[in-house]
């Protein structure tokens, strides 16, 4: 049931990214029409589309993550025997879990700080909260799926282990 929660989060965080990465296009576009054809830009665009890319990389690591797309450098790793593999993973999990709370304490600080101040962009007007939000948020669902993952690792999860096992040819795996 976690395992379904954290697919469809990440599934709607993948739409969602994708439909403001589509506006931020449309936004750009209609931005480089009014400069060079009207002598007009549109005020707060370039912040806009700034906020769209800092949310795609908070945002989108969630759905790296969860499907374990992230970039790895495992080559060693994976000449290790199975109980070394299954150590290193114990302990790789338990990194990233840490990591995540350490920027996500202080993530969701910040955020109470803008939003307590009602902190806004120069030229859009954008709450401020939102964008240091998609951080928190971001390194929370890495935090949170990092500790599942581990927690099922730690449980013997045949599923948990495989996903330390040498890719085979044409997985997206590395």
């Amino acid at each position: 049931m976690i395992d379904t929660l954290f697919a469809s989060v990440s599934n709607w965080i993948e739409r969602l990214l994708a439909w403001a990465f589509i506006g931020a296009v449309i936004l750009n576009f209609a931005n480089v029409v009014g400069r060079y054809c009207l002598g007009q830009s549109i005020t707060g665009a370039d912040e806009v589309q700034i906020y769209v890319m800092v949310c795609m990389a908070f945002l989108g690591a969630v759905t790296v993550t969860w499907r374990r797309m992230h970039l790895r450098m495992d080559v060693l790793a994976q000449m290790l025997p199975p109980g070394a593999r299954r150590v290193l993973g114990v302990i790789e999990r338990l990194v990233v879990a840490v990591l995540a709370c350490f920027v996500l304490t202080y993530s969701w600080k910040y955020v109470g700080q803008m939003f307590m101040l009602d902190r806004r962009s120069d030229n859009a007007g954008i709450p401020m909260w939102i964008p240091h939000g998609a951080v928190a948020v971001g390194f929370t669902l890495i935090a949170l799926m990092s500790l599942w993952r581990l927690g099922r690792l730690l449980a013997g999860d045949p599923a948990e282990r495989a996903a330390d096992l040498p890719a085979t040819a044409g997985s997206n795996a590395s």
